[in-house]
This record gives structure tokens, sequence and C-alpha cells, in this order.
């Protein structure tokens, strides 16, 4: 809960400066926003590893393979990574470019999740055999 609160005061005070910046000085205001979306981002990092540790855990006590919890979490680091990345893009005004980020994280996301999707269907041939 302390996180989340630093969280929304940064970003609520980088929201604010950005604007003021935006209107004399536009480059600053960018560097501004990616500054504290860094830094937001890594304070909420810590977070992710226990996240992480208790998929592991969850999958032991149930017997999975842990090659089977590996494309959850790059599909689900992609689609995060994705959607900052055209973000950003978008308040620098390139949404054309924001599309194709968009674009290319579904493929590489598709990409990623084809090893469950393997996965599940041998088992679900195994069950009907």
């Amino acid at each position: 809960m302390d996180g989340m609160v630093q969280v929304a005061a940064v970003g609520v005070t980088a929201a604010l400066l950005a604007g003021v910046l935006r209107r004399g000085a536009p480059e600053f205001s960018l560097v501004l926003v990616l500054c504290a979306g860094a830094w937001m981002l890594l304070t909420a990092a810590d977070n992710l590893g226990a996240a992480v540790a208790l998929m592991e855990e969850l999958s032991a006590l149930a017997g999975l393979d842990e090659a089977l919890l590996e494309p959850v979490v790059k599909t689900v680091a992609l689609s995060i990574l994705t959607r900052l990345t055209a973000e950003v893009c978008r308040a620098s005004g390139e949404g054309g470019l924001a599309a194709f980020v968009e674009t290319a994280g579904t493929i590489l996301a598709l990409g990623a999740a084809l090893p469950l999707a393997r996965a599940v269907t041998s088992l679900l041939a195994e069950m009907l055999t």
C-alpha cells in the first residue's frame, strides 16, 4: 500500500510538472515523464519477484512443470512492455508508431504463448487416449 501511495504521488507530481514544462520545453517534459515512469517501474518491480515465486510454488504443489509457467510470464512481460512503449510513443506524438509497437507486441506475445498451447494440446491428447 505504501508503494502505491508513493507511485501515485510521483505520478501526479510528474504529470503536473510535465504539463507546465510542455508549454516551454516539450522535450524536457518527455524526459521527466520517462524518468518518473522508470522510477515507478523500479518501485513496483520488487513485488514482481514475489509473484513469480508464488507461481513457482503453486506449480510445484500442483505437480506442473515450471516450463509451463515460462510462457505465461513472458506473455505478461511482453504485454506490459508493449503497453508502456506504445504510450510513450503516443505521448511524443507518434500515434502511428504506437500502432506498430502494439501489433508487433501482439505477434510476439502469440509466439511466446505457443509452447503453452502445445503443452495443453498434448495434455488433452493424452487424456483422450
